[in-house]
């Protein structure tokens, strides 16, 4: 578990967990700290894929499936345990989904609530017309970047350690361009869906996500552009949010 997961605070007695994916790139330790502010109703699980943090030595996964078939054979006894959350922005929101559309299908269970952040549904036209980037070079590559505001900016100004970033980028934008999925013909969950999205993002087809789930869907949208998320202002309301949105579904539960 501890391979695959970054948990800041264990919370035994916690009521739901939240289990949160990595963006492109990404590292587990801006989710993980989640759980120091979160109260302790919920527990906070951030996972850790290869090629970074702590698997720095371990080779980038290839496809969707290797993240799906990793996570769920992780977590799935903690799934059936008590009840669960996922979160995912960009990248991680695809990732998010293809846990839950899985899960449902391998396993029948599903989460309490699904919070995708940043990312078209992968089955929308906007998806799936979007042009290839993995493969650019990486001065192209970083150039694109730059241009869409798709990069924290503490990165951008700082192009050695974006050399050392640019590997897990580029792998995990590969699965996301490598990884197919029909839009559902008929909603596979049941569970509560909400959106989010910075205001100055370029635009994504979030209303999309809406044909995966027969449960409420909400779309909110917050100042700021790709990485909205990491301003504090507005990381207060979403996690405000998010309890909300669990703490009322533990009462659904129970």
């Amino acid at each position: 578990m501890e391979k695959v997961i970054n948990c800041f605070k264990k919370r035994p007695d916690a009521v739901a967990r939240l289990i949160c994916f990595p963006w492109a790139g990404g590292g587990s330790i801006h989710y993980a700290r989640w759980g120091n502010v979160l109260n302790s109703s919920i527990e906070v699980f951030a996972v850790k894929l290869p090629g970074r943090e702590s698997r720095a030595k371990e080779p980038f996964f290839q496809n969707m499936q290797q993240i799906v078939d990793e996570v769920i054979s992780v977590l799935l006894p903690v799934m059936k345990e008590k009840p669960f959350a996922l979160f995912g922005h960009s990248f991680g929101a695809f990732t998010s989904f293809a846990v839950a559309d899985a899960l449902k299908k391998l396993h029948n269970i599903e989460p309490v609530h699904i919070f995708l952040s940043g990312a078209s549904a992968p089955y929308s036209e906007m998806r799936i017309n979007t042009p290839k980037r993995s493969e650019l070079s990486d001065e192209d590559f970083l150039r694109w970047m730059s241009s869409v505001g798709g990069t924290p900016p503490e990165l951008l100004s700082n192009p050695e350690v974006l050399k050392l970033f640019l590997p897990a980028l580029k792998a995990d934008l590969h699965v996301v361009e490598s990884y197919k999925c029909n839009k559902p013909e008929t909603p596979f969950l049941s569970c509560p869906v909400s959106c989010f999205d910075g205001k100055e993002d370029i635009p994504h087809d979030l209303q999309a996500w809406k044909d995966a789930t027969t449960g409420d869907f909400t779309v909110r949208m917050f100042d700021g552009a790709h990485f909205y998320l990491k301003d504090s202002a507005n990381e207060k309301v979403l996690l405000d949010y998010i309890t909300k949105q669990l703490e009322t579904s533990e009462m659904d539960y129970l």
